[in-house]
């Protein structure tokens, strides 16, 4: 007889892993399924977030500014550096060993949480008198039972029409982190966060970078001030970024990647590079999780379709993160997941899309929540604005890094917060001050009248606050 549980999760990212703990935190038996595997075959359960994604890619952008600050800026602290060399395999291999770290760490959290896993690939075989049987096609087969099934199958990098991944010359965000010596010249597609941060890890180590993008304007989704802002820095830092560009035929050999372009004013280019990151989104994994079987509604993405609470087309079915709608984000993943697993205990998860922050780890860190200052003039909200730069604040002179911004927009009649921007030291940190205020409903009035340690890169959002109402007191 099959194995019973209360709960099922396919997928052991950041999503599932998350909605299986908050899950057997309520009380439910719970079982979660994952196909990861690490170098010698075992578990490494995180999904792409920990494993080729989120985590290495931290490790990396760390390593790599050690490496500039060493060879660029020590010396402006007295620091004198003599014979400046560089180990790949050291730092690939303290990649590697962050990403065991992590991996090893949820399952020692599935273990303390008493949640069964199971090491293979989840799918479904039919709906059962106690639920939904699923399979697990590991080292051995076997069949268990779920009253409830919650789907967090994540998603994969989106190939080029006709160029698929080698992750040889062209690579995904996997091949990526994986390239074993610095290239010459490195040619990315796609300016997203994958782009921008890969291609800031490899120009920092040495490779002459090149960015295509499709889209006319840089980082389209951030606030437009705050975009200009990041492309003065990225410019300066001869991270060569082309816009409004059309891709045409790419040809890979042994000597490297060609490609070919349309430039934005349709004259024809040839971009030469060692190796080509390809990032232009990702797409919903569904491959090999038999959704037909049981009659699983997809969308015209290939996305599982859901309600506003994460159900499926199915009873007891659900799915969270990448798999469904909206922002694919590893944080938005574990707030589905924790919302889903009190849903399912009766209770009422939230997740609040308007409060969701986005976070760019490249050097400026880029971060925002709520909405842009273009989106608010094209809905006719009214609003005020208010900035103030880093180059005022005294804890950013100290650490010798002055570049950006944070930016407060509020409405004109309530002073309600609408969106927080900021392009700068630390962003990733600062924003999270935002994303509590905008939960609170609070204005721009009330970060104004908080007091912020001094000195401190917060006193810069403070003064962002002030300066809502043009009362600034450093600038």
């Amino acid at each position: 007889m099959s194995k019973q549980f209360d709960v099922i999760v396919i997928g052991g990212g950041p999503g599932g892993y998350i909605a299986a703990i908050r899950a057997a935190q309520l009380g439910f038996n719970v079982a979660c399924i994952d196909e990861w595997k690490n170098g010698k075959g075992g578990p490494a359960p995180g999904g792409t977030c920990t494993n080729v994604g989120c985590i290495p890619s931290k490790a990396l952008l760390q390593s790599s500014e050690h490496f500039e600050q060493a060879g660029h800026h020590f010396a402006d602290h007295g620091i004198k550096v003599e014979g400046l060399g560089l180990d790949i395999d050291k730092m690939l291999a303290r990649k590697d060993q962050v990403v065991k770290q992590n991996n090893d760490g949820i399952l020692y959290l599935f273990k303390k949480n008493k949640i069964s896993f199971f090491h293979g690939r989840g799918s479904f075989v039919k709906a059962d008198a106690g639920g939904y049987e699923i399979k697990v096609a590991g080292a051995a087969e076997e069949s268990i039972v779920g009253k409830h099934i919650i789907v967090a199958t994540g998603s994969n990098a989106r190939a080029l029409p006709g160029t698929p991944f080698d992750e040889e010359n062209i690579l995904s965000n996997d091949g990526a982190l994986r390239i074993g010596a610095v290239p010459k010249k490195l040619g990315l597609i796609g300016s997203g966060v994958i782009g921008l941060e890969m291609g800031s890890v490899w120009r920092r180590l040495g490779a002459e970078v090149t960015v295509l993008e499709a889209l006319p304007t840089f980082l389209g989704a951030v606030d437009e001030q705050i975009a200009k802002e990041a492309k003065k820095a990225f410019d300066k830092q001869k991270l060569k970024i082309e816009l409004g560009v059309k891709v045409g035929e790419i040809k890979s050999s042994k000597k490297g990647v060609s490609v070919a372009w349309t430039d934005a004013k349709g004259e024809a280019q040839t971009l030469e590079v060692d190796k080509l990151i390809v990032s232009i989104g990702r797409v919903p994994n569904t491959i090999g999780l038999n959704a037909e079987a049981v009659g699983l509604k997809l969308d015209e993405r290939g996305a599982i379709a859901v309600d506003d609470e994460c159900k499926t087309s199915l009873p007891n079915v659900w799915a969270i993160g990448d798999v469904v709608r909206g922002p694919m984000l590893a944080h938005k993943a574990e707030e589905e997941g924790v919302a889903v697993a009190e849903r399912i205990a009766g209770q009422h998860g939230h997740v609040n899309f308007n409060t969701i922050p986005w976070v760019i780890y490249t050097s400026p860190e880029i971060a925002w929540v709520g909405q842009t200052e273009q989106q608010l003039k094209a809905s006719g909200r009214a609003y005020k604005a208010g900035t103030f730069p880093f180059l005022a604040n005294g804890r950013a002179r100290a650490l010798g890094d002055t570049t950006g911004m944070v930016k407060f927009l509020a409405d004109a009649a309530t002073d309600e917060i609408l969106g927080v921007h900021i392009v700068g030291p630390q962003a990733s940190e600062l924003i999270s001050e935002a994303v509590v205020a905008m939960e609170f409903k609070a204005s721009a009035e009330d970060i104004a009248r908080i007091c912020h340690a001094h000195p401190s890169l917060s006193e810069a959002t403070k003064e962002a606050a002030l300066a809502v109402d043009k009362r600034t007191l450093n600038f």
